[in-house]
């Protein structure tokens, strides 16, 4: 599995590994809805489980997915400051709708 990450939600994601909710957790990417062809996404501090794949980053941040659903292969996580603090991500590969 594949994930990429912009600097800015790089940024965001060390700081939530490192608060004290963070502690011995990882970050979980994980769908939220599906639509058929397309899935919404956001982010959370977890623990791996069975299904899960370790994902390494360019970012040194390493990602949890659960290796069953196709529609995390491929997952870009950005963070925008502006016009208002929210995560986007996206797969281009499954079409580009985004869960913020």
């Amino acid at each position: 599995m594949e994930c990429k990450i912009n600097r800015n939600a790089a940024k965001v994601l060390k700081r939530m590994l490192e608060s004290e909710e963070g502690q011995g957790k990882m970050i979980r990417v994980f769908i939220t809805e599906m639509h058929g062809d397309h899935a919404h996404y956001d982010v959370k501090l977890d623990t791996p489980t069975e299904h899960d794949e370790i994902v390494k980053t360019d970012k040194d941040i390493d990602i949890l997915m659960d290796s069953r659903e196709e529609f995390l292969d491929g997952v870009w996580i950005q963070f925008f400051f502006v016009p208002q603090e929210r995560f986007e991500i996206i797969n281009k590969n499954k079409g580009w709708h985004n869960h913020h």
